[in-house]
């Protein structure tokens, strides 16, 4: 871990990114299509250092269609050291559709939240990585 002489924020490792994003269900997928940007709250699961996650039919399943150039954002804050972090992957998100790797997909913890039936797979291939760790001003801190 460095640390920004800018901004005294500690810049993560790739390992450390990857731990914090093993450690996490949910997190938000960015995309952007004709000059608009969408984000959409979602269940994953790291597998083979990139990122899965289920999608019915409908506009988060579209866009990446449209750009399978996305981003995806973890953060967590940690109160017994009062420091917060944040983990932001930059990659490449293609529907799976191959028999054998949707039954692989199908074998993941992957579990929604929502009820509805999620029938796709997409998987988030990074092309970036990076991470970063903060003290909270105290007075800021949640309880």
């Amino acid at each position: 871990m460095t640390t920004d002489p800018r901004n005294g924020m500690a810049i993560l490792s790739d390992e450390e990114c990857w731990a914090l994003l093993e450690a996490e269900e949910v997190g938000r997928l960015g995309v952007s299509v004709a000059g608009e940007v969408d984000i959409f709250p979602l269940n994953f699961v790291v597998t083979d250092r990139t990122i899965v996650f289920r999608s019915a039919e409908g506009s988060k399943l579209a866009e990446v269609a449209a750009n399978a150039r996305v981003s995806f954002e973890i953060d967590g804050y940690e109160p017994a050291s009062g420091e917060a972090w944040s983990v932001v992957v930059k990659g490449l998100a293609q529907v799976i559709q191959r028999f054998a790797d949707i039954y692989d997909a199908e074998d993941l913890p992957l579990f929604p939240w929502n009820a509805s039936p999620k029938q796709w797979f997409v998987r988030i291939t990074p092309r970036s990585l990076s991470g970063r760790r903060f003290s909270v001003v105290e007075d800021r801190r949640p309880t």
